[in-house]
């Protein structure tokens, strides 16, 4: 997972949290339908890494958090998102098409597999050629 209930609290406040997941009317945030949408999250941000970098990731970028996070969000509004709430899911996948083109790459904290990790790696050396023909 790329964000917690923690995050989604910190970021949305309980009360709309309350509002999107609570489906009998019990007051309190339903864990299991937060679990789902942050699951729904993660699987769709696993999409675009997958082609330029080892999934689990080590550690999780911050700006991974908070794309998450929108998404989530974006998912629990189902139908009923609001423009503001939509802006921000497409701004996060716009990221993530980002990201998966390699013109926007992961800050990932120290210690963390670097993106070439199972990749070739090439060096420049000495020129073969010298112009001069063979």
């Amino acid at each position: 997972m790329y964000c917690t209930q923690a995050d989604m609290v910190a970021r949305y406040g309980e009360e709309e949290l309350i509002q999107l997941t609570d489906r009998v009317s019990l007051g309190v945030i339903d864990t299991t339908v937060l679990d789902l949408a942050l699951g729904d999250a993660a699987a769709e941000i696993d999409g675009y890494l997958a082609g330029r970098y080892e999934l689990p990731l080590a550690e999780v970028p911050a700006a991974l958090t908070l794309i998450a996070c929108d998404i989530a969000r974006y998912r629990l509004y189902d139908d009923g998102a609001t423009s503001s709430v939509k802006d921000r899911y497409d701004q996060a996948v716009l990221y993530l098409r980002q990201v998966a083109k390699g013109d926007v790459g992961l800050v990932q904290p120290a210690g963390a597999v670097a993106e070439t990790a199972g990749m070739a790696e090439f060096e420049g050396g000495r020129t073969v050629f010298n112009g001069g023909g063979f």
